[in-house]
Order: structure tokens, then sequence, then C-alpha cells
């Protein structure tokens, strides 16, 4: 069946070279969101670098589509395509959101937890953004996928005493409404990375 599907593949590079950027993509805004908590407030101007790449990924994902529209042999399955697009895209919409909600809910300074789930999505991101071109050649993403595994797990810790130390001391009812939407956001970005991290892998285990 690997040889049959090899035979049958198309030999469009272009969808490569638009995932490839959308890979860029997500690591500038994974940086970008390290960056805003760790220096929050002073850093609050990072969040319209953050909307750029919002807007980039958006525009990356359109021509995806619109390729895959016009395509009628691709070089991986058309589900991957849109699979790895979307949630590709998913990452970057989060993290806007993170940046957008620290401005909406006037946030004074970022809780600890959060700024160390914004390292863990930048690390994650990472290893995403380095397991994308590999793919191109059906290349072995096995480190990068398994760290991104890792850091998942690490997220889902952090979440955990995140939200415990919002219940804990009698925080404002309105601080905990607030914190637990920004760490809701960081956590679906996290997963997103996660999800990325297994579509790459059936790419990768499909057209080995």
């Amino acid at each position: 069946m690997a040889g049959l599907a090899r035979i049958l593949r198309g030999t469009d590079d272009e969808f490569f070279n638009l995932f490839d950027q959308a890979g860029a993509n997500i690591a500038r805004a994974g940086e970008l969101i390290d960056q805003l908590l760790a220096g929050y407030p002073e850093s609050a101007h990072l969040a319209g670098e953050i909307r750029a790449c919002e807007h980039e990924g958006d525009r990356i994902t359109h021509d995806l589509i619109q390729r895959l529209n016009h395509t009628f042999v691709t070089p991986i399955e058309r589900e991957d395509i849109l699979d790895l697009a979307s949630t590709l895209d998913d990452i970057v919409d989060y993290i806007d959101e993170v940046a957008d909600y620290l401005g909406l809910y006037k946030v004074e300074a970022p809780m600890e937890q959060a700024q160390a789930l914004a390292s863990i999505l930048c690390a994650a991101t990472a290893e995403i953004a380095k397991a994308v071109p590999l793919i191109r050649g059906f290349r072995d993403i096995t480190s990068q996928t398994v760290e991104a595994h890792r850091l998942e797990n690490e997220g889902d810790r952090v979440v955990r005493e995140a939200i415990a130390a919002l219940f804990d001391g009698g925080t404002d009812p309105m601080v905990v409404i607030r914190w637990k939407d920004i760490f809701e956001r960081l956590e679906n970005a996290i997963d997103a990375t996660e999800r990325a991290a297994f579509t790459l892998e059936g790419i990768v285990i499909k057209n080995a």
C-alpha cells in the first residue's frame, strides 16, 4: 500500500511550502506570547504582533484551502491537509485570544502559572515548527512529537495547579473568572500543538 501511495501521490510542493510558513508562524506566535506574559504589562505592545501572526495564519489557511480546491492529486491525503491546516491555525487563534483577554480584562500583572504555561506553549510550538518541514520527505519526527506530547502533559499539570491557586485564599470571583478564561485558552493552544503532532505522525506513517 505504501508503494502504491507513492506512485499515486501528487508532486505539488506548494502545499509543503505553505505548511513551512504555517510552522514558522506558530513558532513566532509562541515566542511572542511567552515574551508578552514574561514582561507584562510593559510588553503589552506585543499583542499587536500576535494579531499580525493571527492574520498571517488565516492567510496561509486560506491559500491552502484554495490550492486544495484546485488540485486534483495532492502530495498527501486531502483530509490530512485540512486537519493540519486547521490545527495549526487553531494554535495561533488561541494565542491571539490570550493576548486579547489580557487587554480586555485589564490584567495588571500575570500569574506565575500563566507565565509557566506560555513558556510550555513556546517550547511546544517550536517542536511542531521543527517537525513540519520534515513531512516534505516523510522523515522521522519522533523526537519532536514525543517532546510535544510531554509538553502537553506538563501543561495539564500546570493548569491544574493554576485552577487550584485561583480558588485558594479567597480570590475575588471576577478575578477567578478572568484568569480561568486565560488559562483555558493557554491550555487549548497547548492541546492544539499535541493534535498537530498526532496529525503529523499520521502523515509520516501513511506515506513512509
